[in-house]
């Protein structure tokens, strides 16, 4: 791409270790921080940290999102299948949303058909407008193209796009690089160990047990408000921890946002559990 690329920098550890890899070659490659207002205050103190970083910002805020399009639950294709139902006039895409192909594919998972009728907007929209449609508006501008820190292991639409395209995606209509798509969570962990790489205080120390890595706070960071697995999370999920670490952004997502009501209605606790402290 003749040097026009950006470091597509979340301030997350994947991105962190992305942004490393990448300045050792090409120092003046620039990082690119999307502001969306959602990320966890630890996050946005150590993107203040590196240099060379430019940041960009949505042209809607997370409230006004989930109002116009929906809430962010389950996962985002189950999100994009239940809004598909509610939204389409054609039948033919409502049938395959709720029935399935001749094979069960590209339908909305039985356990969660209910939601079709659920009294709140569903949507996987957000993630588009929060992350992509700023980005997309960087490059146009730029004219430059990404380098992610996204890997296969991390979801199933993932691994199937690295197994159908690799690394880098040259003929799409975003050209874009994956330089860590074969990684998987432990490599990183075991990067930022190795190379005694700084990271934000939010994912607390990284410790190693019986051949395993792991942080002693957050896993995996992303949006503080996104209920996208939620409902997977053993023990105590990443609500009921907010309650007791950030308890400010805990009122305003829950009471405010209303995600309170749709963890509800999904059967997910996000209550504070004094089992944890």
């Amino acid at each position: 791409m003749g040097g026009q690329v950006y470091v597509s920098f979340s301030g997350g550890k994947d991105s962190t270790v992305l942004l490393k890899l990448v300045r050792e070659l090409y120092p003046d490659v620039p990082a690119v921080f999307i502001d969306t207002g959602l990320e966890y205050p630890e996050i946005r103190k150590f993107v203040k940290t590196i240099d060379g970083v430019v940041t960009v910002k949505p042209h809607m805020p997370f409230n006004k999102v989930i109002e116009h399009y929906g809430y962010p639950v389950i996962s985002k294709l189950q999100s994009q299948y239940l809004r598909e139902v509610r939204e389409t006039k054609s039948e033919k895409l409502r049938l395959l949303r709720l029935h399935g192909s001749k094979k069960g594919y590209f339908k909305i998972s039985d356990k969660w058909k209910y939601l079709v009728n659920a009294p709140f907007k569903i949507s996987e929209k957000c993630c588009r407008v929060m992350k992509k449609e700023p980005a997309r508006i960087y490059e146009k501008t730029t004219g430059s193209h990404p380098l992610l820190g996204i890997m296969a292991d991390e979801s199933e639409m993932r691994k199937r796009e690295y197994k159908k395209r690799g690394c880098n995606a040259f003929d799409v209509a975003r050209p874009k690089s994956s330089p860590m798509g074969f990684w998987t969570e432990q490599d990183v962990l075991k990067y930022l160990v190795d190379y005694k790489l700084p990271y934000s205080k939010i994912y607390g120390e990284i410790i190693k047990s019986r051949g395993t890595y792991f942080t002693t706070g957050e896993a995996r960071t992303g949006c503080m408000f996104c209920m996208f697995g939620v409902h997977l999370e053993k023990g105590e999920n990443r609500f009921q921890r907010m309650s007791r670490t950030h308890p400010k952004q805990y009122d305003y997502c829950i009471n405010k946002l209303g995600l309170g009501e749709v963890l509800d209605y999904i059967g997910v606790d996000y209550r504070r559990n004094n089992l944890f402290g």
